[in-house]
């Protein structure tokens, strides 16, 4: 009686999960497709050649055309007043969306940044653009992450990276200066987008 018991729980408990939320998930990318890395200076690679910038090296990773589209200092509002005019010349299948760092250095506060992030993910979705979003950590004594980025992430059912910035930049070896990636730390951010793109299906 105990061991089919444990079995019957066992097989409960599997169900459950199986029924639970699962993580979201990419349409597969055709080999032809497009991918649009957006953002500022850790999409631009500031700190590094062009071709180390981690746009390139995600290309190289996945073997699939990838637009890199940073602008230096831009701020989450520049940010999705740009990204209309980027979408319509580009045509990607996928959006790499990595943006807010600037609002924190400003420190204007991130509830603006959060509805700009969410907008632009928003205003890619609508016109039938896969996105995925990569968490900008805030600086200072170290780094910490902000909570605004999963929570999008669950509302809008969309993969987050939440993880590789807030290390990249919380080590002194994979830096370039006080914010700014160096050729490695960008590797190593790319290795974490084709990570989560495998793990979304998208690859």
């Amino acid at each position: 009686m105990r061991l089919a018991r444990a079995v019957l729980l066992a097989f409960a408990a599997l169900l459950l999960a199986a029924c639970g939320p699962s993580a979201p998930k990419l349409p597969r990318l055709d080999s032809g497709a497009v991918v649009l890395a957006f953002g500022d200076s850790l999409t631009f690679g500031t700190g590094a050649a062009p071709q180390q910038a981690y746009p390139a090296a995600l290309a190289r990773l996945i073997s699939r055309k990838v637009i890199g589209a940073g602008v230096p200092g831009e701020t989450s509002e520049e940010g999705l007043q740009r990204l209309p005019g980027v979408l319509a010349d580009v045509k990607p299948q996928l959006l790499i969306l990595c943006h807010g760092g600037n609002d924190f250095l400003r420190k204007t506060g991130e509830e603006a940044a959060a509805r700009n992030v969410r907008e632009m993910i928003r205003l890619a979705q609508a016109q039938g653009v896969a996105v995925m979003l990569v968490a900008t950590p805030k600086l200072g004594f170290g780094t910490s992450k902000v909570k605004f980025y999963e929570e999008i992430g669950k509302e809008l059912a969309i993969p987050v990276e939440n993880e590789v910035l807030a290390d990249v930049l919380g080590s002194r070896s994979l830096k370039s200066d006080l914010v700014h990636p160096n050729a490695e730390g960008y590797t190593v951010i790319a290795e974490a987008v084709a990570k989560m793109l495998r793990k979304a299906g998208a690859l």
